[in-house]
């Protein structure tokens, strides 16, 4: 499977929501709504997990991705991903930065290859 990444940062194809609608898994699902109901405190449910990563535009995305400010504005630039926008780093991926360094990582290594 070819590697994507999404705008953020964040490789949806090592994603475990991403992995278990893949395989369409049902007890990998389980695992990953028991996992990240604990560490975010939120109550997710299996049939929560569902998500052909955050570059679709189809309705099959983690709840999350549906309000992402990040998502939402590369979709509008049009971009394949932050790493390709004239105003990298911005306001939104600075904060976004801080909770997931290896998706900044991530960017700068894409924007190292361009």
């Amino acid at each position: 499977m070819e590697k994507m990444t999404a705008f953020c940062g964040i490789v949806c194809t090592e994603c475990p929501a991403f992995i278990a609608t893949q395989k369409n898994d049902d007890s990998e699902r389980k695992k990953v709504a028991e996992s990240w109901s604990k560490e975010f405190k939120v109550d997710l449910k299996p049939e929560d997990i569902n998500c052909d990563g955050c570059l679709v535009t189809g309705e099959n995305v983690f709840s999350h991705t549906k309000v992402c400010e990040i998502r939402k504005c590369g979709f509008e630039k049009g971009v394949k991903n932050c790493a390709y926008c004239d105003e990298y780093i911005c306001e939104k991926l600075e904060k976004f930065f801080n909770n997931a360094p290896d998706a900044k990582k991530n960017l700068e290594e894409i924007r190292k290859n361009l």
